[in-house]
């Protein structure tokens, strides 16, 4: 055995431009998917609380179905079915049009674990709190945006922040949507200097240099916001 090239890590030290555009890429879609994610995944999660009942079946069937749907047939129905078949585009430059293609993806796809958190987050929000908003004159969507959501989204700090840590990982499917990034620049790596074991560690540290810290801080700000009962 070739203990010179198993242990050798000038590959990525060769390479530190593309790896920081890299991760950089990951970084970009991973904020912008997180934000995006909450953002529909709040409104998803008011739609199956509704007192109208086509929007609680219309949230319900988006949260079963994305959640039941493998995130590569989301990317691929958005690179193929929306930019291809569809002619969809967001961009002319062509990076830019894959990276929205990648977001819109996984934005749909991580919102329905989003709703599905922030539903159960509802749940622990005592029926007190409901009727004591409908008793004072707040509407539905009041009494949801002031006195529910504000106490739900206390509650699930700590799962929202798995959902967060899980989309992180999940960027590295985002070459199906043909967006280059972390994962795509390894398995270029692998192909032009061999699957050797300082490619694969160097990834996996700048992957958990990312996701670490993301559970570091949800888990501080859990214990922070944390609802007193």
């Amino acid at each position: 055995m070739n203990w010179n090239v198993l242990l050798d890590f000038s590959p990525l030290a060769d390479n530190t431009d593309k790896l920081l555009s890299a991760f950089w890429a990951n970084i970009r879609i991973s904020v912008t998917v997180g934000i995006l994610s909450i953002v529909i995944g709040t409104l998803i999660t008011a739609m199956r609380v509704s007192p109208i009942r086509v929007l609680r079946i219309a949230g319900t069937f988006y949260v079963n179905t994305l959640r039941n749907t493998p995130l590569t047939l989301v990317l691929l129905f958005c690179s193929l079915g929306l930019s291809d078949t569809l002619k969809f585009r967001i961009s002319n430059t062509s990076t830019v049009n894959f990276f929205w293609l990648a977001v819109i993806g996984m934005s749909i796809y991580t919102a329905a674990f989003v709703a599905e958190s922030l539903r159960a987050g509802i749940n622990t929000v005592p029926m007190g709190q409901a009727e004591a908003a409908r008793a004072i004159g707040l509407t539905f969507t009041q009494s949801l945006r002031m006195v529910i959501m504000p106490q739900a989204f206390r509650a699930v700090i700590a799962p929202l922040g798995s959902v967060m840590i899980a989309m992180i990982k999940n960027t590295t499917v985002v070459l199906v949507a043909s967006y280059y990034e972390a994962a795509s620049l390894m398995k270029d790596m692998f192909e032009q200097y061999g699957a050797t074991l300082p490619i694969f560690v160097g990834f996996a540290v700048g992957f958990m240099c990312l996701t670490l810290p993301t559970g570091f801080f949800f888990n501080w700000l859990a214990k922070r916001m944390a609802v007193a009962r």
